[in-house]
């Protein structure tokens, strides 16, 4: 059965969601549909299923683009404190767990159940299972075919989100939307992703699965002091995921696993007053055992301190604090958080997030190129720029 709506809005995930909202308020007839029985299946998973619904430091210097200008506007627009505003609101309780981030201290559903209590406030029609089939520019909007039918609209919005985490919905859609309407799309590729490994590494890795350390993990420019992970892959763990978003096939990463020590000059020193004590017992009081065994291993190092050249000593130090890696690749979007890259900048608003060259056309939250760091970057990108686009649909 054709209807006919101001607004309709594929992806009812956390941007779609906003959107759906903001548009309602503003007295928009809105259609807001999902090819997924379950919606917001993201945000229900998120945080450990406590939802990490933002993080204080939302700021621009936090988000990777091919312009990383795009997203001042939609966070200027609606920044963190507003939609902690909202949750207060609702009466939902939070903490912050570390470094801005913001939690529920109940479950990621009271975040969910609060989009949908004032997505049902605001008169949007929220349909679940419904799939496009097709999409047709039309005179004065667009005209949607589903399993449900033909529905037109002035404005269309595509929420659909990237390709991480397929098992609960993801797919190009809005990729090939965009290319269908003459935008580019920036190659996309996991991102927030464990990295794997080879050969001897991976043997490694594999020999130290489960044990975690604070490390400062390099690439470029960027660097990032957080917890890393051992797996049965290859290395995961905050610090991992932050540098996986950067990391282009075929680098090499360095990582310091002792940050703040100096391991040469604290071992000369050692070797200096006790030259007796093992250099496997020196180790274990900066690293877990395991881990300081491994390098000593690896280093073929062993023996009293007093036994050891210097040499011998600055070699097993850089390979603490100084170690170098190349990963093979990534575990790919089954285990990623987020996807890099999506609809290209350049061809949208920056304040409303519309297509330049298609009017009632507008790309908000993931499949767009702004990707935030770990942390509830992502999600406050999501609420941005839905909230921008709904004041205009």
């Amino acid at each position: 059965m054709s209807q006919t709506y101001d607004v309709i809005i594929i992806g009812a995930g956390a941007a779609g969601l906003m959107c759906a909202i903001e548009a309602g308020k503003r007295g928009r007839r809105v259609w807001l549909i999902d090819h997924m029985a379950k919606i917001a299946e993201k945000i229900r998973i998120s945080g450990g299923g406590r939802c990490n619904f933002t993080n204080l430091h939302a700021q621009p210097q936090y988000y990777l683009s091919q312009n990383p200008h795009f997203c001042k506007s939609a966070l200027k627009q609606y920044t963190p404190q507003d939609f902690i505003a909202r949750v207060r609101h609702h009466g939902i309780a939070f903490h912050e767990k570390k470094l801005g981030q913001l939690f529920c201290d109940g479950s990621s559903k009271q975040i969910i159940d609060m989009l949908l209590t004032e997505a049902r406030e605001a008169g949007v029609k929220l349909e679940a299972a419904t799939r496009v089939h097709e999409i047709t520019a039309i005179a004065g909007g667009y005209q949607v075919k589903t399993n449900q039918g033909e529905q037109t609209c002035r404005s269309l919005v595509i929420a659909t989100g990237g390709l991480s985490i397929p098992k609960i919905g993801a797919t190009n859609f809005g990729y090939e939307t965009a290319k269908k309407f003459g935008l580019n799309v920036i190659r996309p590729r996991a991102g927030l992703v464990p990295l794997t490994f080879g050969g001897t590494l991976l043997e490694r890795c594999k020999a130290l699965s489960g044990l975690s350390v604070e490390a400062e993990v390099r690439y470029g420019k960027q660097v990032f002091a957080e917890g890393l992970l051992f797996t049965h892959r290859g290395l995961s763990g905050p610090s991992i995921l932050q540098i996986s978003s950067y990391w282009q096939e075929g680098g090499a990463l360095i990582i310091d696993l002792a940050p703040g020590i100096d391991v040469f000059m604290h071992c000369k020193e050692k070797k200096r007053s006790q030259p007796k004590q093992h250099v496997n017992n020196r180790l274990t009081e900066i690293l877990p055992k395991r881990l300081a065994l491994s390098i000593c291993d690896d280093q073929a190092c062993d023996g009293p301190l007093g036994s050891l050249s210097d040499q011998k000593l600055a070699n097993l130090a850089r390979a603490i604090n100084e170690w170098q890696v190349w990963p093979t690749g990534t575990e790919g979007y089954r285990t990623a958080e987020v996807t890099v890259g999506g609809v290209d900048t350049r061809a949208l608003s920056s304040q409303t997030m519309e297509a330049k060259q298609c009017p009632g056309l507008f790309f908000i939250g993931e499949v767009v190129d702004v990707t935030g760091h770990l942390g509830g970057f992502n999600f406050q990108w999501a609420w941005s720029s839905g909230h921008v686009a709904g004041q205009v649909v």
